[in-house]
């Protein structure tokens, strides 16, 4: 089994989605940074208007659009804190 990340996105007041991925995708204000099991660590600011992607095992995806916030990379998994966070499918209208 490929190794795996824990992922936690947090908005102001509430979590938002927890759990295990392959990658994850975010936009910082130096760029778009993807995070792969065994990143090194490291803290990035979030650009506004910005998209977290959290690619699932199986190849499923799940995307928000965050606004403010941080993106935590330590030993333990990837913390992205976002002023907010919505489902980007919600965002984008139906």
């Amino acid at each position: 089994m490929a190794q795996q990340l824990h992922v936690e996105l947090v908005a102001v007041e509430e979590k938002v989605w927890s759990g295990e991925a392959e990658m994850v995708v975010a936009r910082t204000t130096e760029g778009e940074l993807g995070v792969l099991p065994g990143h090194a660590p490291l803290l990035g600011q979030l650009a506004e208007p910005g998209q977290v992607r959290i690619k699932l095992p199986g190849g499923e995806q799940v995307s928000y659009e965050v606004a403010g916030g941080f993106l935590s990379v330590s030993a333990e998994g990837v913390t992205v804190l976002a002023e907010s966070a919505t489902p980007a499918s919600a965002a984008q209208g139906r």
